[in-house]
């Protein structure tokens, strides 16, 4: 016999699996796949990256960290989506560049691989919905994730997305 927090673990961590997959499999432009994904479901992780975005919270002053690694802290499993930097080739400069060469001199982002970052997040949260699974979308936990190198290389932009099923949202719930 399993109880209800032992049920509910399970569950958050098959939808993680399941928005692992909805990530990799939403659509992305040019039909190019730079995106990364990783499921924090262990401890060890999770305490670094609370750890990571606790010191970013203090040496940059931005309480937002802070609130949001307090929050994290009972998640049963963070999956986290990255995108790689890869220029589209188009020289469309939406990323503010006349030339996808000169995007790729300065080391700054390709607005595509932006654009497929938040079709893979989109891609992710709506299953966690499907599933009843209490999530927000983070920035801090992508930050914190490229800060600790949890990505391969060449990942630049990251976001986060803790998930937990409890009595109420610990999410939004919060201070």
């Amino acid at each position: 016999m399993k109880n209800s927090a032992e049920l509910e673990k399970e569950a958050v961590l098959m939808t993680a699996n399941h928005m692992a997959a909805a990530a990799r499999t939403a659509p992305k432009t040019r039909g190019t796949d730079n995106i990364e994904i990783i499921v924090i479901d262990d401890e060890d992780t999770k305490k670094r990256l609370i750890a990571k975005m606790l010191e970013i919270a203090k040496k940059e002053t931005r309480p937002s960290f802070e609130r949001d690694a307090n929050s994290i802290a009972a998640s049963f499993a963070i999956v986290a989506v990255g995108a790689a930097s890869n220029p589209s080739g188009l020289n469309c400069g939406y990323c503010g560049y006349p030339t996808c060469d000169a995007l790729k001199k300065s080391k700054g982002v390709c607005a595509y691989n932006s654009i497929d970052l938040g079709i893979a997040v989109a891609s992710a949260i709506s299953i966690a919905g499907q599933f009843h699974i209490d999530n927000r979308v983070m920035y801090s936990i992508g930050r914190a994730a490229l800060d600790l190198k949890l990505f391969g290389i060449g990942v630049n932009q990251a976001l986060g997305i803790p998930l937990s099923a409890t009595g109420k949202n610990p999410y939004f719930d919060r201070k």
